[in-house]
């Protein structure tokens, strides 16, 4: 199957490291669908790349973070592009710091497992039968170097989320150990464009990392940890990604 023939769902995929997936995948000629809530971000993205690839680029508003949003969206998605051969999910915020554990509140908690793990539990239920049977599939988690360790003071709680959503990608691995569907996650040390420092991954690099991933279709149920530019470099030189 060639590129072309593809359709990637990004979920996430308006955020700051998703847009960076998107524009690395539709620069290889897959077709992308991004399902956001926020329209606005859906507009940034479609201004965001390439301009000569935005005809492969098919944007639906929608909530993927709620049970009935997220089927509302699948049939939406079924509708425009007809079906789906692979994913990659890299929901949630991108940075988080409101400081030690215990100035903050209950509230502050649910608020941050809620954007990272049940997202991601609600829209993996919801969209991974579409590619689970498929042996030319993928279905790709991104979950972040916060999910390994704490980033800095006052990130505790984005590294309790993070850890919880590797946690339970780890465990879908373990459930579905013989799946046809090619089952992947990366943990990359990334940092978002204001805050890039050397050794840190920008969205962009990261997203020519997860493309080729993609695209090669060549690992699975691997835990895949790119946490430097000299990581990815490595990783695409041996084709490990």
């Amino acid at each position: 199957m060639s590129n072309s023939d593809r359709v990637v769902l990004a979920l996430g995929g308006a955020g700051t490291l998703g847009s960076g997936i998107v524009k690395a995948l539709l620069d290889k000629g897959f077709k992308v669908a991004v399902i956001s809530r926020d329209s606005i971000r859906l507009e940034r993205l479609q201004s965001f790349v390439s301009p000569n690839t935005k005809n492969n680029l098919t944007t639906i508003v929608g909530n993927v973070g709620l049970e009935e949003g997220a089927e509302q969206a699948k049939q939406a998605l079924l509708k425009a592009v007809g079906k789906v051969t692979d994913i990659v999910s890299s929901l949630g915020f991108s940075w988080c710091q409101g400081g030690p554990p215990y100035t903050q509140t209950l509230k502050d908690l649910q608020w941050v497992i809620e954007t990272l793990l049940f997202s991601t539990f609600v829209s993996w239920k919801a969209f991974f039968p579409l590619v689970r049977d498929g042996s030319d599939c993928t279905y790709t988690f991104i979950t972040g170097g916060a999910g390994v360790k704490l980033l800095m003071p006052g990130t505790g709680f984005l590294t309790v989320g993070a850890a919880s959503t590797l946690a339970f990608c780890q465990v879908l691995q373990d459930e579905y150990p013989e799946v046809p569907c090619k089952l992947n996650q990366t943990t990359p040390g990334l940092a978002t464009p204001e805050r890039i420092v050397p050794g840190y991954l920008n969205h962009l690099d990261l997203g020519q990392g997860v493309a080729a991933l993609v695209e090669r279709r060549a690992t699975s149920h691997a835990v895949l940890m790119v946490n430097c530019p000299a990581d990815l470099k490595s990783a695409l030189l041996e084709r490990s990604l």
